[in-house]
């Protein structure tokens, strides 16, 4: 019996020693970019981007999804608008290198919080927010509580409404109390390092992942430990949430636009951007055959004229929309030489 539980202490401080090295290195490659602000008590990471002499559009804030951190939306925007606004990317409230705070922040309106405290230390009195999946819970939370702030919405692919069934099993292992612990520092980096690759194509598809995603959007920032449980709360604590706040969805005023694909493998688009669109009067739902759960990256000229239309230009999203299918259906491919060729045609 001594020779079995010894093999497993060696085993267990083994994988102790592989993620806590396995981390380090991750962060040496994928280095903090951004600025870590005070928003009382705890510090949230963010990459602001201030405004141009005369810019064309307002203020912009980005809210990455699950699993996701600023570079995410930052790889995928940034150059499409330097220049044009005034863009803030933000680290949500423990992920990526901000900090993650009180409880209250394992939740989408905590983290609304923290995202209204950034925009006041930089002096965004308003902005358009756009939250892509998980960021669309926070940017629909955002709109329901800080309307003052809310010059307009971009949903894109969002997950915002009670849907059937639960969340994956690896979720809840790790957001439980103790249990959640061992799991992220025992099993959770090395498998997700070999899952990686895979999970990365999963949520394109059914379009082509971007060139070098994995190196630009860092996604292996997420399975370090801590980011890993505060991903897996995140997740957890969702579908109770919006089953609470949705219905409080109606008191949005804001001009809102909806980009969604009607292949999307990770939310359901009929009960998200069609409750969107439903459930806040006025907006506009866009989708469009062939895509899947990055509009952001696939169809990023759709989504900027989405921005310049909640700005006040005049823009046929619908027209853009079928010019995307047509260009997905033609190259079956999204590569980065497509989609620039796109939006220098715009």
């Amino acid at each position: 019996m001594i020779l079995p539980l010894a093999l497993v202490a060696i085993l267990v401080a083994a994988a102790f020693s592989f993620t806590a090295w396995k981390s380090r290195q991750i962060e040496r490659q994928f280095p903090r970019h951004g600025e870590l602000i005070d928003v009382g008590g705890y510090r949230i990471n963010a990459l602001h981007i201030p405004a141009p002499p005369n810019p064309a559009l307002p203020p912009i804030v980005f809210i990455h999804g699950a699993s996701g951190n600023l570079r995410d939306q930052e790889t995928a925007f940034r150059k499409l608008l330097e220049g044009r606004a005034e863009l803030l990317f933000i680290d949500r409230p423990g992920h990526g290198y901000s900090e993650r705070g009180r409880p209250e922040n394992g939740f989408p309106d905590g983290q609304a919080v923290a995202i209204s405290r950034v925009m006041d230390m930089k002096g965004m009195q308003r902005a358009i927010i756009v939250g892509h999946s998980f960021g669309g819970a926070i940017t629909a939370s955002f709109a329901v509580f800080h309307p003052e702030k809310t010059a307009g919405l971009l949903f894109l692919a969002p997950a915002t409404h009670p849907w059937p069934g639960g969340v994956d099993w690896y979720y809840r292992i790790s957001a439980a109390p103790y249990l959640g612990f061992w799991f992220t520092r025992l099993i959770s980096l090395p498998a997700g390092l070999v899952l990686l690759d895979g999970a990365t194509r999963s949520v394109f598809s059914p379009n082509l992942r971007r060139d070098r995603y994995v190196e630009k959007g860092a996604p292996a920032l997420v399975l370090r430990p801590e980011n890993f449980r505060n991903n897996a709360v995140d997740v957890a604590n969702l579908h109770d949430y919006v089953t609470r706040i949705s219905p409080r969805y109606k008191e949005i005023t804001a001009p809102t636009i909806v980009i969604t694909g009607d292949s999307d493998p990770i939310v359901l688009e009929e009960i998200h951007s069609q409750g969107l669109a439903r459930d806040i009067a006025g907006s506009e739902l866009v989708k469009i055959h062939g895509l899947g759960h990055k509009p952001d990256y696939v169809v990023p000229d759709v989504a900027i004229a989405a921005m310049e239309k909640i700005a006040g230009m005049d823009r046929d999203l619908q027209a853009l929309a079928r010019m995307a299918e047509a260009r997905l259906t033609q190259s079956g491919t999204t590569s980065e030489t497509t989609l620039g060729m796109a939006i220098e045609r715009k």
